[in-house]
């Protein structure tokens, strides 16, 4: 794809990403076959190949528009587009420098600026988002069935274990899993320690900055991500093995951390370390002999897996899962277009709530087809999305192996 760049912004690192991006798109189209939202909206603005040349024509100096805005805000970041694009294109990476460009040169309306401000305030903050969620909770069985669905009911953790195993590994918090289901790092911890591994909590790591950063709060994202770097850090020189994510969708925004900070002096060779050493709870156990490992017997066998964009488009793990489910006894029931997104990211359920709602009733229809007595997913905000209204328990395939 030719570019006309201004000399101004192609000189600038992220002009010079834009436009190596943009020349190795060669205008296919395979992208739009896999996006979700050209699927259900069928305008080529809504796909990845449109929403390219948006960007395009924003970064040459085209003024964006209320218009402009929503195709890519409409854009769920899932990465489908990637993991079929036959030229490599970073369509991901171009969205961030397209997002930020337009965000700068067009203004929001109050209501909407409020409501992200809000949501970048709240959900990063355990101690804010919990008493919050815990009042919703009390109060929910007196809210009507419209409301309910919005509001998870509460879970209790068990215990983690009390483990003296030499090898360590940071178990990552992250931040609204505590008080949605706190039973999936315990769970983790548990099998870790069966495992011969400690997993190590560090509370004040906070955020790793994804929601900031996937709302165009670059400079507070990297905020989020120093403060996180400054917690682990010493426990990396202590020769902590590996930082685990039980997450998908945070574990796909540590290990671009290198990236994101390259250019920072104080924390670019920092932010690549700890890039290198994150890795998904499966990308673990897939090293480990998990012939200890046994199901309780009262876990059913027949379960859909729902494969998280973050897992297999973001950090390319297609499969890692359904390796260990299948080794540990489960029969895996097939979901048709199981490379489409549940509607789930990020935040994209509150603020496209009705796109997010038919990409989760299409979701759920493919789960279910087989009739799997659970729903096992890797990612906090899939499991939270489908199971308001999924009709069999959806929990993190974690919690199956204990």
């Amino acid at each position: 794809m030719q570019t006309v760049l201004s000399e101004t912004f192609r000189a600038s690192a992220a002009g010079q990403t834009a436009d190596s991006i943009l020349r190795s798109c060669v205008h296919c189209g395979f992208c739009n076959a896999t996006c979700p939202t050209y699927q259900l909206l069928g305008d080529e603005l809504d796909g990845p190949r449109g929403r390219i040349y948006l960007i395009k024509q924003v970064l040459e100096g085209a003024t964006p528009t209320a218009t402009t805005r929503l195709h890519l805000d409409r854009c769920l970041t899932c990465r489908a587009c990637e993991t079929t694009c036959p030229s490599g294109v970073r369509y991901g990476e171009l969205l961030d420098i397209g997002r930020a460009h337009v965000e700068r040169r067009s203004e929001r309306s109050a209501p909407e600026k409020m409501l992200r401000w809000v949501l970048r305030q709240v959900l990063p903050y355990p101690e804010r988002f919990t008493p919050l969620l815990r009042i919703g909770q009390a109060v929910r069985p007196l809210l009507p069935a419209r409301l309910v669905a919005f509001i998870p009911a509460k879970h209790s953790a068990t215990a983690w274990p009390q483990s003296a195993s030499t090898r360590q590994m940071i178990l990552l918090d992250g931040c609204v899993q505590g008080a949605l289901a706190p039973d999936i790092n315990a769970a983790a911890a548990r099998v870790l320690d069966r495992l011969g591994i400690r997993a190590v909590r560090v509370p004040q790591a906070g955020c790793c900055g994804a929601l900031s950063h996937h709302l165009n709060a670059t400079e507070e994202a990297h905020g989020h991500m120093r403060r996180q770097i400054d917690a682990l850090w010493p426990l990396i020189e202590d020769g902590c093995e590996a930082i685990i994510s039980t997450a998908s969708g945070c574990g796909v925004h540590i290990k671009e951390y290198g990236r994101l900070l390259a250019d920072d002096p104080r924390y670019g060779q920092k932010a690549a370390r700890i890039a290198a050493l994150c890795r998904d709870i499966s990308e673990v156990l897939a090293d480990e002999d998990l012939s200890q490992l046994e199901p309780r017997p009262q876990t059913p066998r027949r379960i859909a897996f729902q494969a998280p964009c973050t897992l297999q488009h973001g950090q390319r793990l297609n499969g890692v899962v359904e390796g260990l489910l299948t080794r540990a006894g489960f029969e895996l029931t097939p979901v048709a277009d199981a490379h489409l997104c549940c509607g789930s990211a990020g935040t994209y359920s509150i603020l496209q709530g009705k796109l997010a709602r038919r990409l989760r009733a299409n979701k759920l229809a493919a789960l279910e087809a087989s009739g799997p007595a659970l729903i096992a997913t890797a990612n906090i905000g899939c499991l939270t999305h489908l199971q308001a209204t999924a009709s069999v328990p959806v929990k993190h395939w974690i919690e199956l192996l204990v």
